[in-house]
């Protein structure tokens, strides 16, 4: 079976049901495994990650006011490859490609191949998601032991944290305009122990404003620019301008400040999450790390308090 994939989580799930010789493109984004980085790049964004946040905000916000589509795909490789599976998703237009981006290349191709929607809002989507994909393809089995070890995961970390007081935390997605984390987010912070102060579970990230954040008095904040993995989103929070009243949340003032790697565990729908909620929790019950699963969270996120 010839496989194509337009987002990281998709590629992610693929590799983990044993389908990555099976994987003949991919988006320019797929990076995990490693493998997977060696494979034909069959989507392009037209935003450069190299910009400000406050730049690609405004880019993304001109693309999508104009009709047009953040991606490009290679029609000429897409032809050549004549897929007989397609992955894509259909949760965030701004995240990765959609199957509206698919539209030009699909008339072009003699054998329509079978297209596989991905559109999880929770973590028991990620695990509905890893069933399509695995009906899909027939790899029913391996689905089986890959849901079975992600649910483990997060009950072992949901018993660690029974019992714990529940911080009110704040993740943060985006600095420059400031947007809330939404979808499977709010509830891993629940799961991890914690009280989401403004997320909501299963809903979209939104945007608010400084007062927001510093009235509703986090105890823990964690800083995850969607798809910037943890060296990025440390130089992004680093050089952006705290308002006033940065000082007076309890936050910052118990050195509760985090800036975690979004890419890889908290940004894409797929089976690190589980690692993500181990992280989390390590981040929001950092007096009690002994009580908590025995992962490293080196290289995963960063403590932090103050900015420049």
């Amino acid at each position: 079976m010839k496989i194509c994939t337009l987002s990281p989580s998709a590629t992610e799930i693929l590799f983990a049901l044993g389908l990555g010789d099976e994987i003949v493109g991919v988006s320019h984004e797929c990076d995990f495994p490693s493998e997977a980085k060696s494979k034909p790049v069959l989507i392009k964004s037209r935003i450069s990650r190299m910009e400000s946040a406050a730049t690609i905000d405004r880019q993304v916000r001109e693309y999508l006011e104009r009709g047009e589509s953040l991606y490009t795909v290679d029609l000429e490789l897409l032809r050549d490859i004549e897929p007989d599976l397609i992955v894509t998703q259909d949760l965030c237009q701004v995240c990765a490609a959609t199957p509206d981006d698919l539209i030009a290349g699909l008339a072009q191709l003699r054998n329509k191949p079978k297209i596989v929607t991905l559109n999880a809002h929770s973590l028991a989507d990620v695990c509905a998601d890893i069933r399509k994909v695995s009906e899909a393809t027939g790899t029913a089995a391996r689905s089986d032991i890959l849901i079975a070890e992600f649910e483990e995961k997060i009950a072992n970390v949901e018993a660690s944290v029974l019992g714990l007081d529940r911080p009110r935390v704040l993740c943060l997605e985006w600095l420059d305009p400031l947007y809330v984390a939404g979808h499977w987010v709010p509830e891993m912070v629940e799961r991890a122990g914690g009280v989401d102060v403004l997320g909501n579970p299963g809903k979209r990230s939104f945007r608010v404003e400084w007062d927001d954040v510093i009235e509703a008095h986090p105890d823990v904040i964690l800083i995850m620019p969607c798809g910037y993995d943890l060296a990025a989103a440390e130089a992004e929070f680093h050089n952006f301008s705290i308002p006033k009243g940065w000082d007076d949340m309890p936050a910052v003032r118990e050195a509760q400040v985090f800036v975690v790697e979004a890419s890889g565990y908290f940004s894409r729908p797929g089976p690190r999450l589980s690692i993500g909620l181990e992280v989390l929790a390590s981040a929001l019950h950092s007096a009690k790390r002994d009580h908590l699963p025995k992962r490293s969270s080196d290289g995963m996120l960063v403590r932090v308090a103050s900015v420049g």
